[in-house]
């Protein structure tokens, strides 16, 4: 446990205010994300019909991921709770690549495992560095 506090400890030290931008950046991308799984549901579904699970399971993982995407990125948008919202969308993302590479469009030029990798990326470096010096957590931090 100490660990984990020192690391938060660093992370809050060492938090650029420009990267606050891009913490807000991908919050409105994952909310955005979010939105196009809902209004793209059937589609989502009928890609996962190959995956071994039952029809209820497709549906209750479609709808966690909706609800996932659209409140974790309102949560890494506002800056609060930033960790908690990045521990919750990583799997979300992990199952993405892996599906992603079993479906052999790894090498397109244009490839949506890049976006995925990416915001991998950068949901582990904020899971890290935390939300940052403008964010609602800095803010209800002052007030205290």
């Amino acid at each position: 446990m100490n660990y984990l506090k020192r690391l938060e400890h660093w992370g809050d030290t060492h938090h650029s205010k420009w990267m606050d931008i891009v913490r807000v950046a991908l919050g409105i991308f994952l909310c955005m994300k979010g939105v196009e799984f809902a209004q793209n549901m059937s589609d989502m579904m009928s890609l996962m019909k190959n995956m071994p699970f039952g029809s209820f399971m497709l549906v209750l993982f479609s709808h966690f991921i909706i609800a996932a995407h659209i409140m974790g990125g309102v949560l890494i948008t506002l800056g609060m709770l930033t960790r908690f919202a990045c521990l919750i969308q990583i799997p979300i993302l992990l199952g993405a690549i892996i599906f992603m590479s079993s479906s052999g469009e790894l090498l397109k030029p244009f490839s949506e495992i890049l976006i995925a990798l990416l915001v991998l990326v950068a949901l582990i470096y904020f899971l890290i560095i935390g939300s940052g010096p403008w964010s609602w957590d800095a803010l209800s931090e002052k007030e205290k």
